[in-house]
């Protein structure tokens, strides 16, 4: 270990702190106003990592040399955070969520129950599921949009312990729902090509175990909603009808996106024309979601800068653990650490049996819901959905609450099924 490690670790520490913080610094803006600006810009979970992955750069710079710190931080991998900024971007066009609010309600109707509540479950069970063909940041920011006008608004009297318990439902729901294939969930992403897993794989062994839990805590969740979603809550109607044509080139823009998530230089290239085509027809168009993009990729910028000092203590942890254990364990470490990085430590471990293997995995998906950081697509639910509650912005202490029993759920059908 060397020094630079030790700070790195105190850092990320630190940045945890902060995050389970944001809450306290939107208090302090009120209580002082003069600084309001200043606690309003630490009050963004979306700044933290992104914040304190610039206090180790400068660390670096000052133990190991400038040069050092600027090789490491182009060293890292960005792949990720870029993909996120423009899946979300893409997905949250207007086109994009008509279309599948349209097959939402369509369903509803469809569906025996009354329809705003069974638009609410749908968007809880079968949109996460979907995550494992679209992605699970593209889940995640069709699930918040459609479910923001619904559940997630301070003027419908749900109680904001209630709020935190659907949130938690959409966080694990998520994480676990891009099971079904290999490429959807960042966990799965990280040890499918090393570990020679593919569709069929993870639809045999993980996909029909999450799709169970999913549909439980959606159901479980919407019974206890169910006096609060009102009848009118479908969000706001079409103003002008989106031609076919117009619809379906935003769904190629999206499919391509997915397509190459691994080629920040096509997708990027793609997302470019993407605003060129939005701004040709911006009548159909609602403002896109470029600072919420840009936020969650700068967080997520962040975690890969600071978690990438990690492994030193990290390894051993996961190396070091029977298989059982190593299931617990991985769920506890996803609370503080990103479970894509979780697993691609795993990845770099010699010899691991195939069912210590299974147990990270599953682990690591389950856990994905517990905090902020926990899952990639997490900051772009807490980025969409923040403004529905109390002072408009998510206690990590409340999400960590509202997610540990559909966690439970999870890690009970991915462990005993």
């Amino acid at each position: 270990m060397t020094d630079i490690n030790l700070i790195a670790a105190i850092l990320f520490g630190l940045a945890l702190i902060h995050t389970f913080a944001t809450k306290t610094f939107e208090k302090l803006a009120d209580r002082y106003p003069a600084h309001a600006g200043l606690f309003h810009f630490f009050g963004e979970v979306e700044v933290v990592f992104g914040l304190w992955a610039l206090v180790l750069i400068v660390a670096m710079a000052m133990v190991s040399g400038g040069a050092e710190a600027i090789r490491y931080a182009e060293t890292r991998t960005y792949t990720e955070p870029l993909f996120v900024f423009v899946i979300m971007v893409v997905a949250a066009s207007k086109p994009v969520l008509e279309s599948i609010r349209g097959c939402i309600a369509m369903l509803a109707r469809v569906i025996p129950g009354r329809t705003a509540l069974v638009r609410v479950w749908l968007c809880l069970a079968l949109v996460p599921l979907i995550g494992s063909f679209i992605t699970e940041p593209a889940a995640m920011t069709l699930a918040a949009l459609m479910l923001g006008p619904q559940i997630f608004r301070q003027d419908q009297g749900m109680p904001e312990w209630l709020k935190y318990g659907a949130l938690g439902v959409l966080f694990v729901n998520v994480s676990i729902g891009g099971t079904l294939t290999s490429f959807a969930a960042p966990p799965v992403l990280m040890v499918a090509a090393t570990w020679n897993w593919d569709s069929a794989f993870m639809a045999a062994n993980f996909g029909w175990k999450a799709a169970i839990a999913v549909l439980i805590n959606a159901t479980v969740v919407c019974a206890v909603m169910n006096r609060y979603i009102r009848n009118d809550t479908a969000g706001a109607p079409v103003t002008k009808a989106i031609p076919w044509w117009v619809s379906l080139i935003h769904m190629a823009f999206l499919a391509s996106v997915v397509g190459f998530a691994h080629h920040p230089v096509i997708f990027m290239g793609l997302f470019m024309f993407f605003l060129g085509f939005t701004k040709a027809y911006e009548e159909y168009q609602n403002p896109l979601i470029l600072k919420e993009g840009l936020l969650v990729g700068f967080f997520l910028a962040g975690l890969v800068v600071l978690g990438g000092m990690q492994q030193w203590w990290l390894q051993p942890i996961v190396s070091g653990l029977e298989p059982t254990a190593l299931f617990f364990g991985a769920t506890a470490l996803t609370a503080i650490t990103d479970n894509a990085a979780l697993t691609y430590l795993g990845s770099l471990i010699a010899g691991m049996s195939d069912q210590a293997k299974y147990m990270l995995v599953a682990g690591a998906v389950a856990g994905g819901g517990l905090t902020v950081i926990a899952n990639a697509p997490n900051p772009a639910g807490v980025a969409l959905l923040r403004d529905g509650f109390a002072d408009e912005s998510i206690g990590l202490g409340g999400l960590l609450l509202g997610a540990l029993a559909p966690t439970a759920v999870a890690m009970a059908a991915l462990f005993f099924l």
